[in-house]
């Protein structure tokens, strides 16, 4: 019997249309997030760019800051830090750092609208709270302190991202990823494993 192609009411590996839509509209609106930011970043102009009517944004998102939410549902992807030689801590998180930001422009857009607009800071906030903040509790040589050297190691990690990749400091950006893990590396190391001063 010779095969015959599926229809469509039989094809559940064939995309439904609206999952092309949603993802037509997240990539545009990453786009226009991370080139217009937060506040100048218009449903209209993210429709017009994903080709669709702007009723269709808001059916799907409801409004901007739902949409924006969704188009910056980032996965660090953290490591299991708990497999890592003690030694080695700081090192492994600037590396798998380094390599989140070189491999994943919605994170810089993210920063980018973070430093201008509370929807974006609180995004900033929620996802390393979320994915960073449990990686280091579980080794943290003191639990009660999980939170503090979390933050720490945001802000050193924030810092160079935003120094490197979004302001675009010379000496920042034309370092060499060795030489950013020498110097930002013996930090984050601290944070991690030193006694509290």
């Amino acid at each position: 019997m010779p095969d015959r192609e599926p229809s469509a009411t039989e094809s559940p590996a064939r995309p439904r249309r609206s999952d092309a839509t949603r993802a037509a509209i997240l990539t545009a609106a990453r786009e226009r997030f991370a080139a217009d930011g937060y506040e100048r970043a218009t449903i209209r102009a993210i429709a017009r760019d994903a080709g669709i009517d702007p009723s269709m944004v808001m059916r799907y998102y409801g409004n901007k800051e739902g949409l924006f939410a969704a188009a910056t549902d980032i996965d660090l992807r953290m490591p299991d830090l708990r497999e890592v030689d003690r030694a080695q801590l700081g090192e492994r998180l600037v590396r798998h750092f380094l390599d989140v930001w070189e491999h994943d422009e919605r994170l810089t857009g993210m920063v980018r609208v973070g430093v201008t607009v509370d929807a974006g800071a609180e995004r900033v906030r929620s996802i390393f709270r979320d994915q960073l903040g449990p990686v280091i509790a579980a080794v943290c040589p003191v639990p009660e302190e999980a939170a503090v050297r979390a933050a720490l190691i945001a802000s050193q990690i924030l810092g160079m991202a935003l120094a490197r990749y979004v302001v675009r400091i010379p000496p920042a950006a034309g370092l060499g990823r060795e030489e950013v893990v020498a110097w930002l590396a013996p930090t984050v190391q601290r944070y991690l494993t030193a006694e509290r001063p």
